[in-house]
Parts: C-alpha cells; sequence; structure tokens
C-alpha cells in the first residue's frame, strides 16, 4: 500500500493552541502519513542518542522503548541511525505505536538503509515533516528537525550522545519548552561534562523508564506553560 500523504497546522497535529514560549520555533505547518490518530491521544516521549551508539546503548534505548510502549506511551524519534532506529524498531516490535519526525521531506528516505522502515512507518503509524517535496535537504534542517520533535514530545530521553551530538541540540530546545529532559543514568559514566551542566539547569537522570511514567500527562492532556 502506498502512503498518503497530508499537510496541517502544528495546532491540528497536538490538538490544542500553542503558548508564545511554544510558538517561536514551531513551524507554520507539517507534511504528515500514516495511520496514527490527529490530534495525538496518548503521551509521546522522544528517545534520541548517537548515530554511532554502543551496543549498551542500543539495547538501553530499546528497553526504554519496550518499557513506555507497554504503558502506552508513543515513541518519537528521528529516524537517524543507531538509538533512533533502535527506539523506533523497539516500538514496533512490542506492539507498540512509534512517531519518526524527518530531517527530509517525506518523499525522500535518509538514512537509505531506513528507506523500508520509513515506509513502514509512514503506512502504520506516522511520519512527520516540516520540509516541503522540492526542499533540498541542508545540515541545518536536522537540528530544525530537533526543535519540532521537542514540542510535539511531553518528554526526552537522551542516551549516549557525544559532546556534540545533533541530539543535544533538543535537550535545550525541551528545557526552553518546560518539558522534563531526562538523561540516561549511563551518560554519566562517559566522562562527559554536558550531562552534569544540565542537571543544573533542570534535568533529571533516568535510572528506570518507570520514573518518568508518573511525570507525563493522561490523555488527551498536554503541559501548559504558565503565561
Amino acid at each position: 500500500m502506498q502512503a498518503k500523504y497530508r499537510h496541517l497546522s502544528i495546532e491540528e497535529l497536538l490538538g490544542h493552541p500553542l503558548n508564545d514560549i511554544e510558538s517561536k520555533y514551531a513551524p507554520l505547518q507539517v507534511f504528515i502519513s500514516g495511520s496514527m490518530e490527529i490530534p495525538f491521544a496518548a503521551p509521546r516521549v522522544s528517545i534520541v542518542g548517537s548515530r554511532q551508539a554502543s551496543s549498551d546503548a542500543l539495547n538501553r534505548a530499546k528497553e526504554i522503548a519496550k518499557i513506555l510502549v507497554r504503558n502506552g506511551v508513543i515513541i518519537v524519534s528521528g529516524l537517524a541511525r543507531g538509538v533512533d532506529t533502535a527506539a523506533h524498531m523497539a516500538a514496533i516490535e512490542n506492539k507498540g505505536r512509534t512517531i519518526a519526525v524527518l530531517g527530509t521531506p517525506l518523499n525522500r528516505f535518509y538514512p537509505p538503509e531506513n528507506s523500508e522502515l520509513q515506509k513502514l512507518i509512514m503506512r502504520e503509524h506516522l511520519a512527520i515533516s516540516q520540509f516541503g517535496f522540492t526542499r533540498t535537504t541542508q545540515r541545518k534542517d536536522f537540528v530544525i528537525r530537533n526543535r519540532t520533535m521537542a514540542l510535539i514530545s511531553d518528554a526526552t530521553i537522551i542516551t549516549e550522545p557525544g559532546e556534540d551530538s545533533g541530539a543535544l541540540s533538543q535537550r535545550w530546545e525541551t528545557l526552553r519548552l518546560a518539558r522534563p529532559l531526562y538523561i540516561s543514568k549511563e551518560v554519566f559514566n562517559k566522562q562527559m561534562s554536558w550531562p552534569y551542566k544540565m542537571l543544573r539547569y533542570g534535568a533529571m537522570k533516568l535510572e528506570n523508564p518507570d520514573e518518568l511514567l508518573d511525570e507525563l500527562p493522561p490523555p488527551g492532556m498536554e503541559y501548559k506553560i504558565p503565561s
């Protein structure tokens, strides 16, 4: 079955108007393909990390995704190599739902080896892009994508990124939006400075995925930032 595309506003996607903080970097519209209910009817958590993740980090991402989908959470990630792919696949294999937020238009496949996974998500789950079909993809588009991924997620979990990992652009956006930001406990053993800095800005160390379940809004509810 061929995927069908449609476009809508970010407010239609989320099911509520954006506040001033949310609207600052929000796209005017997004293109979507998939069978997921719109607006979203369940909480969503981003799992992001390194494209060159270790086997331990990949297994951790899979375990986190498995626990979350078994509790009705939708897994969000960016369809990149490494942690993103592991998170999407774990959600699918455990009968859950997943959203891929792309840094390319929906009619392109990046990385190429994920083309079949992207097609599956576009048919049976949901793929989102803010980029029109004729756009020439630029490096900055993946950073822009991370902002949108933070916006549609109720929380973000970071697993094993490097000091300069693209996934880290999502950490600041998550905090700016007043969404919970979790850093997997294994990251603190990598002799990197940024996890400790993020704790000072409000991030939390994630020991067990069950910890964040009580922090997520119930179905039909979203985080609201006081005006």
